[in-house]
Formats: C-alpha cells, structure tokens, sequence
C-alpha cells in the first residue's frame, strides 16, 4: 500500500536530533508486533517500507500443502486459491496484510510505539553525551521547579534534575536562572530526566579549584582531600612535590582573589586550604586552621583520638560556630579530636 509519511519522519528526526533510520526501524518493529494479532499462528512476518517512495508490505510465506501440519509455516489448497487461483501444491505464497487492516495498523504503530521509540534512541543519546562528563561543571538555565522543590535544569538543549537536596543552603532560584552545577549522576535507564547536577558534593568545589587555579589544572598542586558543610565551611588539603611553588598561596591568590571567587560562587562559603601531611599530628594542627593551635598530642591511638591545646583567645576559633571548625578537621584527618 501507498503511505506518506517520509515528510514526517524527517521532521521527527530534525526535532528528535534521532536519525531517520532509528525512526524507520522503530516503525518496522511496531508494525511487526502489531501485525501479529492477524497473524495470529506465530507466522514469520516480513516488512517491507521504503518510506522515501510510499512503499509498505507487511506479508507472511506459507507452503501450499493438501492438509497443513504447521499453520505457522503451511496453507491448505482451498486457502490460498481463494488468494490466487493459479495456487499449486508444493508452492509458495505470499499472504499479505489487507490494506485496510495494515492502514490500521500504522496509524496505530505510530501513535502508540514510535515515539517511544524514539524516546528510547533520544534517552540513549543523552547517557552517550553526559556520562563520559560525570564530575564535569555544566551550566544550564531552570525550566521549572516541580511541586518536590527539584528543578528541572536545561543543558545543551537536554532537560536535567538538579535535587532540591543538592543545592546549597539559603539558595533560592527562580525559572529563568542560569546555574552552575557539577554532574553527579547519569542514568542508563530512567523514565523522567537522566541526568543529576549538585552544586553541594565535594566534587563540585574540586572543579571549581581546578577551573580558578591553573597550578591544580596542570598537576602541580594536588588536591589530598577535601570535606564541606555545603554553604557554610569546606577544608582542603593540598600538596605539592614542586619545591618553587607554595601550594597555599597559590590556592589562595594575591589578595585571595582565587579563593574569594570560589567562595563567592559557593554562596559565600568559607574555605580553609591547609598544607596536606603524612604526619597525623602536623596534618591535625593545620586542619583547625583558622585557628592557631600550640600543641596536639594522641589520647588513644586504637580508637584514633587525639587532642588539641590552644590558648583562650583561640578556642571558639577552634571549635568554629556549633562545632563545624573541629568536627570538619576531624573528618578530614579521620580521628576524633578534642579541644582543650
């Protein structure tokens, strides 16, 4: 039969960003599952659509035999000369779908499968283009905000989830806002976005370093590890074999016009850049920075606690408002530390 869909397919590819070809395929394999309530015997459907010229078959073989053994494979005689009378014992003979039943059929297999089809090919473009930039910085503007307070982000013409979890406390957004996020997560299979971007994992403020400091760029400057309290405090330890080049200057910049500018990014989160060490001790001294510490010393090293002497003046730096100051250097050296 004669169909004029080529028109259609090639807008649906130039909307989809999908090539022709998987829209094409997609409609043979719906014809082809849909054809199988008339041929209802397990038949083996065969599907010709050359869609650039109209052209559509959908059709079966079957064996003329006197009395069929198979009614997936075989035809009687009085069958298949009611199709053609020149029907022969032992031939072959194409059965086709009616033309009202196969015009049926493909408006059905467009409505219902084909775009899911192509949801399916969109889906599979989107994880090739964004898992290969997991931990990647994007920037994209906000579409809307489900009634959950999650955003839905557009990046690169592609819809993405950007968590209400994610986003740093006392953040607010409004639609049209550009946001700067890191990807977090790509999902292979997902009915709504698969795509995920923070702005509170400890990989975004890493790519933010490496982005506004060219030594952590080309390697001179390793980032050890970093720890944060999205928005209000975040401790990195770097170090560097380069004898030339101080690792904490650097990091900070003249004037700390480099932290400043991550920090401002980060809603004005505070970040202490400390001077990594394979000595607990010294690594602890200088993870309480601010604070200026006199002495540490280890309490008990199997439960891995250690303490800290300051003077007065610089406990409550020590400690840092609720605690985040001593609880983050913790964390960040992996044993529990007191203040004294």
């Amino acid at each position: 039969m004669k169909v004029n869909v080529w028109n259609t397919i090639l807008q649906l590819s130039k909307e989809r960003s999908v090539e022709p070809v998987v829209i094409v395929n997609a409609i043979k394999e719906s014809l082809k599952v849909a054809s199988a309530q008339f041929f209802s015997h397990n038949e083996d459907i065969h599907i010709q659509f050359t869609p650039e010229k109209g052209l559509l078959r959908v059709y079966t073989i079957k064996k003329i035999c006197e009395k069929p053994q198979d009614e997936a494979q075989e035809i009687s005689l009085r069958a298949a000369r009611q199709m053609d009378p020149t029907a022969t014992i032992g031939k072959y003979i194409e059965i086709e779908l009616p033309s009202e039943t196969l015009g049926r059929i493909a408006a059905q297999a467009a409505k219902q499968v084909i775009f899911q089809k192509v949801r399916d090919a969109e889906q599979e473009k989107i994880y090739n283009t964004f898992a290969p930039r997991i931990g990647d910085i994007v920037t994209g503007v906000v579409r809307r905000i489900e009634p959950n307070k999650n955003m839905i982000v557009e990046v690169d013409k592609t819809e993405i989830l950007f968590p209400y979890r994610e986003k740093l406390p006392e953040e607010e957004f409004k639609r049209g806002d550009r946001i700067k996020a890191v990807i977090l997560n790509v999902y292979k299979e997902n009915k709504g976005p698969q795509v995920t971007v923070s702005r509170a994992h400890t990989q975004f403020l890493k790519k933010l370093l490496e982005t506004e400091i060219p030594e952590i760029a080309n390697g001179n400057i390793e980032i050890k590890d970093i720890i944060r309290q999205p928005g209000e405090r975040a401790k990195v330890a770097v170090h560097t074999e380069e004898e030339d080049i101080d690792p904490i200057g650097a990091c900070i910049g003249v004037k700390g016009n480099r932290i400043l500018a991550i920090s401002k990014e980060l809603n004005g989160e505070k970040i202490d850049v400390i001077e990594w060490s394979n000595n607990t001790l010294d690594y602890a001294k200088a993870a309480l920075s601010p604070a200026k510490i006199e002495k540490v010393f280890i309490l008990n090293k199997p439960d891995k606690k250690m303490q800290a002497i300051v003077a007065k003046d610089q406990l409550s730096l020590a400690i840092g408002k609720k605690g985040i100051n001593v609880r983050l250097a913790s964390k960040l050296v992996g044993w529990k530390i007191e203040i004294k």
